[in-house]
């Protein structure tokens, strides 16, 4: 589904030279839909607000008319900001449209073009009186007394800017904008999502989804549990868990798993590990690669306690959550 052009109106927080430091986006809109107005503001629509866009002056009137309706505090100033297609992201405005569509779940993980965010995201201390200049926190405290730093990074805790229906969090710290969990999903405390990555249904998160990494739906990732990402390390495969899956506590993925597959605890199974084939009667068959059985079906993964070697069989468990867990109203 193609949502471009998109408008974003939102409110950014500047340092003391007049660089952006974020967006948070409070009107979200194309053509066709309005996927976000959390202060119900009233607007002309896409096309006016397209048409005004194009013309200088009158965007300048725009932002005059609307700043009434947005809480504009210290350190801030009104952000109108069009993308007219999925290109690379090149500004700060750019990149937290695009985290927003995917924590608002408009857009599936690995659905949008996000080259170069990177780049267009700054380096911030996000404190409990916002974001900050990392380079200005000592004269900030001086001005505001008791100043808590969360954490320095370029990505902001979700929480800090949109919270889903129907999830559950236990440390929104472990979860970056940009993450995608759909209705029902549960993080515990050991949980973490990355930016573009996360859940397609109800799951239970007890481990890490790296970024790039989706997780079925009525899945679960057992404590500790770890799934390989693409950011760094040369690993180009984009990892997946399928429905109806378990991956035990401490272990570990790296190759995409079909439906209604299991990884015993403690076992990391990477694409070159060899893996030795089990029957439905327990006979070896052959012994393969780990990458020669992704996105199979019905595949259990152990570790033979005696002979230390990495067995496949044939999965006859299901995998079924905890429905009180996630009815997260």
């Amino acid at each position: 589904m193609n949502i471009f052009p998109l408008i974003g109106l939102g409110v950014s927080t500047q340092n003391s030279s007049g660089n952006s430091l974020d967006v948070r986006y409070h009107l979200i809109l194309n053509k066709n839909e309005e996927f976000l107005n959390t202060l119900d503001i009233e607007h002309p629509g896409y096309d006016a607000i397209d048409g005004l866009l194009n013309e200088t002056q009158n965007s300048e009137e725009l932002k005059e008319i609307l700043k009434p309706t947005l809480p504009l505090g210290e350190r801030q100033k009104l952000v109108i900001h069009k993308i007219e297609d999925d290109g690379a992201v090149s500004n700060i405005c750019d990149a937290y449209l695009k985290l927003y569509l995917l924590s608002l779940t408009v857009s599936e993980p690995n659905s949008l073009n996000l080259d170069g965010i990177f780049n267009a995201l700054p380096n911030v201390a996000w404190t409990n009186h916002g974001p900050v200049d990392p380079k200005e926190i000592d004269k900030f405290r001086s001005e505001h007394g008791e100043v808590a730093v969360k954490s320095v990074d370029k990505f902001p805790c979700m929480t800090d800017y949109i919270i889903p229906s129907g999830v559950r969090i236990a440390d929104s710290s472990r979860v970056r904008l940009g993450a995608h969990l759909s209705e029902g999903t549960t993080i515990m405390h050991e949980g973490f999502v990355n930016f573009n990555a996360g859940t397609l249904g109800a799951a239970m998160i007890e481990g890490r989804i790296s970024a790039g990494v989706v997780i079925g739906k009525n899945s679960d990732l057992g404590g500790g549990c770890s799934t390989m990402g693409t950011l760094s390390g040369g690993n180009e495969v984009k990892i997946s868990v399928g429905e109806d899956c378990l991956l035990g506590a401490n272990s570990g993925l790296g190759i995409p798993l079909g439906d209604r597959c299991i990884v015993e605890a403690g076992l990391y199974l990477t694409a070159g590990s060899r893996v030795e084939i089990i029957d439905s009667n327990g006979e070896s068959v052959e012994t393969v690669k780990a990458s020669s059985l992704s996105g199979k079906d019905d595949l259990l993964f152990i570790r033979n306690s005696l002979q230390g070697t990495i067995q496949c069989k044939p999965n006859k468990k299901s995998v079924v959550l905890n429905e009180s867990l996630h009815k997260n109203d």
